[in-house]
């Protein structure tokens, strides 16, 4: 019978290979893999212990409660949208998809990760245009209309207060000192 595993730290196309080869390898017969999630089978040789622990070993967690599963939904449609550039009204839209209220959704978030769900965001987005100016590919004005900033002044005030440094520093340095999606928080 199949069962769904909420797997902690997913936050790109290399985790969701890795995964999917820890689980064939642990016995497991998967039937999809998604961002923090993984539907499969147990084999005769299955053991969940040891699946726990070849996942912390590659830096990825099995989470159990529901609070934990929820956090972790959060942040994998958060990431996905500021992928895809999905931003403008990101709260209310996480708000309706998880069936709470926007200031639940921040109070679980704030609560459990010690930081406000809007500081999580906007970390993901300095992220963001971090790999953007790394890629070189879009000017600043450019960057900011992606992830639907009003202005590029106001992603520029945003990415110094947060970097302590602007984007054209950034740029200039070349010394792309970027976060991974999973350390965030």
């Amino acid at each position: 019978m199949n069962e769904t595993f909420y797997i902690k730290n997913m936050v790109c196309n290399r985790c969701i290979a890795s995964v999917l080869e820890i689980f064939t390898s642990e016995g497991y017969t998967v039937e999809s893999v998604e961002l923090g999630k993984v539907v499969a089978t147990e084999g005769p040789e299955s053991d969940k212990k040891k699946l726990s622990h070849t996942l912390v070993q590659t830096g990825f967690e099995l989470i159990i409660n529901e609070t934990d599963t929820l956090l972790e939904q959060i942040k994998v449609k958060l990431i996905h949208k500021i992928e895809i550039g999905e931003t403008e009204n990101l709260f209310q839209s996480l708000a309706e998809e998880f069936g709470k209220t926007e200031t639940a959704l921040s109070k679980l978030f704030s609560k459990s990760e010690g930081m406000t769900l809007e500081k999580y965001t906007i970390n993901l987005k300095i992220e963001k245009v971090k790999e953007y100016i790394q890629l070189g590919q879009l000017n600043f004005s450019e960057i900011a209309y992606s992830l639907n900033y009003k202005t590029s002044s106001h992603l520029a005030r945003q990415f110094k207060t947060v970097t302590g440094m602007s984007m054209t520093d950034y740029k200039s340095l070349k010394n792309w000192d970027r976060k991974t999606l999973d350390k965030i928080v």
